[in-house]
């Protein structure tokens, strides 16, 4: 890691934040379909304009979503994507896709998660299991090799998937940028280690005694963070748990198809805050 990520003030506001993201860029988004996604950064990308954008995840949904409803997405890597719970499939990603307005490089969860550590191993690609028999292989030109140690078994490889930036929603994190969540951590960890620089939106600050009482449960340290963003509720219309759940009338607002995307954007907090800051 560069030196910048050893700066002392490493805050950043979340417009500022998704403003280091240029056009083109490839990002990996941590959470879950609708649980502690960085969604109110994912917006900020929408205000801003953002384009030609790769999105990387392995269980998208809303993020995704919102991104080719806003035309910020050139090309998508992920496994399934779903709105899940009671809301089904992402009904703008499906129509970016099918409508070839972005392009779709299919995984399975496994696969995308074999890429990525592939790039955090510093390996040009990385076995999988579970491929034989799928499409998946010839859809996306990867290769089968024989065991090199005489079992007479063959395994696919997976070449390596290395995102430009892994973005987070933390739910606490110290001043130099140690960085933990509750409950699961999903996929973060391993994005985290594959990005060539990890962005984190928390929900709040603690100090690093709160860490250093704990040090196991730190998920990113503070090294391998180049910036951070306080956002309280920003991963609305989803949950960060145990401070929220998901939002249902708000996503079902988002989900009918005569609504407004500017409007969606203006009621999420991260734009209240701005609005009464």
């Amino acid at each position: 890691m560069g030196s910048g990520y050893n700066q002392k003030n490493k805050q950043r506001t979340l417009a500022e934040l998704a403003a280091m993201v240029p056009d083109g860029a490839s990002i990996a988004l941590g959470g879950s379909f609708l649980h502690r996604g960085p969604f109110g950064f994912v917006r900020e990308l929408i205000r801003q304009g953002k384009r030609d954008l790769e999105l990387i995840k392995q269980s998208p949904g809303y993020d995704v979503d919102i991104l080719c409803r806003a035309g910020a997405l050139r090309r998508v890597r992920a496994g399934i994507v779903a709105m899940e719970g009671n809301f089904g499939l992402a009904p703008w990603y499906r129509k970016a896709i099918e409508r070839g307005e972005v392009e779709l490089e299919e995984h399975a969860c496994a696969s995308l998660t074999a890429g990525l550590r592939a790039a955090a191993f510093g390996v040009p690609f990385q076995p999988c299991g579970g491929l034989h028999g799928s499409g998946l292989p010839e859809l996306n030109g990867w290769k089968c090799i024989d065991d090199p140690y005489g079992s007479g078994q063959r395994t696919w490889v997976v070449p390596a998937v290395r995102p430009d930036f892994a973005v987070i929603q933390a739910s606490e994190i110290d001043a130099q940028g140690n960085v933990r969540v509750s409950g699961t951590a999903h996929w973060d960890r391993i994005m985290s280690r594959a990005a060539g620089s990890v962005l984190v939106v928390a929900e709040k600050r603690v100090d690093s005694a709160v860490f250093e009482a704990q040090p196991e449960s730190t998920l990113v340290p503070y090294f391998m963070v180049q910036a951070y963003a306080l956002a309280p509720g920003s991963a609305w219309p989803g949950s960060c748990w145990p401070a929220y759940a998901i939002d249902y009338p708000a996503v079902e607002a988002y989900m009918d198809k005569n609504s407004e995307l500017a409007a969606h954007l203006a009621a999420a907090p991260e734009a209240q805050e701005a609005s009464h800051g």
